[in-house]
């Protein structure tokens, strides 16, 4: 029986996406298959369907979900038929049913429900080794954090905060504000009423940290507030460039990064933090545990139907969600 999924047939906007039947998928051996409850909506999807990351078309989308396992293939210990899973990296999960890699699944505890288990994986993943890896955030510390009220942003909010450091968060609107000091920022700074963002940011920054700027900048938005990510750094400050949802950084002189007070750039990636099983089933753990207690907070801010995915990613890259987006079969 076929399935249905959202295809691009070549790279373009929104409005290449279609919905359509494909065949019915088989798990190979260290594969499941699983009936998917709700799937993620990420940038890197809209990179992927815009043709900013190369991908062979027609290309099914999506990565992220979580669902309940169907069947099994061989070599796939651990797992049964009627599991609940969630999975960061799927190929074709915007679709009603998908493989999954037995490697790459997680097991979603009791009482967590589905829909927020898809909310989590990527984002949340993304989040944990953020602060806890590629800059292992400590009290005391100033943190800058972009689009404090995005899918990334409102939990690595909640994960610096309850590390003791004072978030900086910046946002378009009251709305976003209110949920960003509710995620644990102490300070918000609206870019929306900011004429000159690469100089005025930076300004607003060093006067709430005593004019030396703070230690680290998380920025997922690129290319339009890279100048300000490093104008607003102190001396020996880490900017961690980790998404471009603004467009791709170009090119720059690295004397820049002397210049400013010997800072440092990295561009991380998620697949280099969840490096073996070990490393991923460690930071889920900790996720999963941190929501169950009710200590991280996971916000769904929209869930569109399938078949409205190009919706989905209209509303995303105008940047008018908050929170995580969804995808319901």
């Amino acid at each position: 029986m076929p399935i249905r999924a959202i295809q691009a047939r070549q790279a373009g906007g929104p409005e290449a996406l279609e919905l359509v039947e494909l065949p019915d998928p088989q798990p190979g051996p260290g594969e499941l298959l699983v009936e998917v409850a709700a799937a993620g909506v990420n940038f890197i999807d809209t990179y992927r369907r815009s043709g900013v990351y190369p991908v062979s078309f027609p290309h099914t989308l999506g990565s992220e979900g979580a669902g309940r396992v169907l069947q099994v293939g061989t070599d796939t210990r651990g797992f049964s038929p009627g599991d609940a899973v969630a999975w960061a990296e799927a190929p074709g999960s915007y679709a009603s049913q998908v493989v999954v890699r037995a490697a790459d699944a997680l097991h979603v505890p009791d009482g967590l429900s589905l829909k927020t288990a898809a909310a989590l994986p990527m984002q949340g993943l993304t989040a944990h080794y953020l602060v806890s890896s590629t800059f292992p955030v400590h009290a005391g510390q100033d943190v800058l954090v972009h689009a404090a009220a995005g899918g990334v942003g409102l939990l690595l909010t909640q994960l610096a905060a309850a590390r003791g450091a004072r978030v900086i968060g910046t946002v378009s609107t009251a709305e976003k504000e209110s949920l960003a000091r509710a995620a644990g920022a102490s300070e918000i700074i609206r870019y929306t009423e900011l004429e000159h963002l690469s100089a005025e940011l930076p300004a607003r920054v060093r006067a709430l940290t005593g004019g030396a700027g703070v230690h680290v900048v998380y920025d997922g938005v690129g290319k339009d507030t890279f100048d300000a990510s490093l104008a607003s750094l102190r001396a020996r400050g880490t900017l961690v460039l980790f998404g471009g949802s603004s467009g791709q950084v170009p090119p720059f002189n690295p004397q820049r990064l002397s210049a400013a007070g010997s800072l440092y750039l990295t561009r991380p990636k998620i697949g280099d933090y969840v490096a073996d099983r070990a490393e991923l089933t460690w930071r889920a753990d900790e996720l999963f545990r941190a929501v169950s207690a009710g200590e991280l907070v996971v916000r769904v801010g929209a869930t569109f139907p399938l078949a409205r995915a190009a919706d989905a990613h209209r509303a995303l890259e105008a940047r008018r969600t908050t929170g995580k987006v969804l995808l319901t079969p």
